[in-house]
């Protein structure tokens, strides 16, 4: 198949960490682009790169998606171009470190709305879009925070177990359609996540247990074109997951408070 006869991939938080890292992995397979994140002058630079080396089409569209009706713009750029968009990587996403009752209610609502509502917003507008292409996919970025909670971190793991359920669920109503869907859920990766988190005190400890954004990109579009429903990358990572299961949640929560204490 020709770069041209393939569907537009949608990506938001595209221009740094797993987002970018996925955009060169689906512009190495000939796929166009659709980048979307906050900073234009990143995407302006990630847009030029890729289609310099890749010969591939990646307009951009800078936007704060954390602000309410944000998606709604997103669709209409999406519906003014007639862009035919066969992939949706729910990517954009951040996490607010602290106890909950001492961080600004702001901060947290924002993050709800990126973590959370977009994925639902996008994915619903997406959907007859989609739907058109005889093989389309959605990849929903999620975490290992997802399988347990974690004090200091108590909304945005309860986001991330919010995208896991919802995948799980959407995955299965639309199993009968041409759209897979799959929820990637990797642990630590060395983006600026943990700094805007505002857990830069765990940089030491990061640098030991960090996968690296292209490897994590490469296993999650791998994942998606397997059609596979719920991958978490690297034994570290799944053994975790596998103790929450069966452990005490005392004991888990506790140790997780252990690690991101303030």
């Amino acid at each position: 198949m020709s770069e041209k006869t393939k569907p537009y991939a949608l990506i938001t938080g595209a221009s740094k960490g797993i987002g970018k890292s996925i955009a060169y992995e689906l512009a190495k397979q000939g796929y166009p682009l659709l980048l979307i994140a906050r900073s234009a002058e990143e995407l302006k630079a990630l847009s030029d790169d890729l289609e310099f080396k890749y010969e591939i089409n990646a307009p951009i569209l800078s936007i704060d998606l954390s602000i309410k009706d944000a998606s709604l713009k997103v669709t209409d750029w999406i519906k003014t171009n007639n862009y035919p968009v066969g992939i949706l990587v729910n990517n954009a996403g951040y996490g607010v470190w602290g106890d909950f009752s001492r961080s600004a209610l702001t901060d947290q609502l924002g993050m709800m709305q990126l973590n959370m509502n977009v994925v639902v917003e996008l994915s619903h507008s997406l959907i007859p879009i989609l739907s058109q292409e005889k093989k389309a996919y959605i990849l929903n970025i999620c975490s290992t925070a997802a399988y347990q909670a974690v004090p200091t971190l108590a909304v945005y793991s309860a986001t991330k177990a919010f995208v896991l359920s919802f995948t799980r669920a959407l995955r299965f109503e639309l199993s009968q359609t041409s759209i897979s869907v799959t929820c990637f859920s990797p642990g630590p990766v060395a983006t600026g996540f943990a700094d805007r988190a505002g857990l830069s005190a765990l940089n030491k400890m990061a640098e030991k247990f960090n996968m690296q954004p292209d490897e994590v990109a490469k296993m999650a579009i791998k994942a998606m074109f397997s059609k596979k429903s719920e991958v978490i990358p690297g034994i570290t990572n799944i053994i975790s997951v596998y103790a929450n299961r069966i452990l005490p949640k005392a004991f888990i929560e506790k140790t997780a408070a252990g690690i991101y204490k303030i």
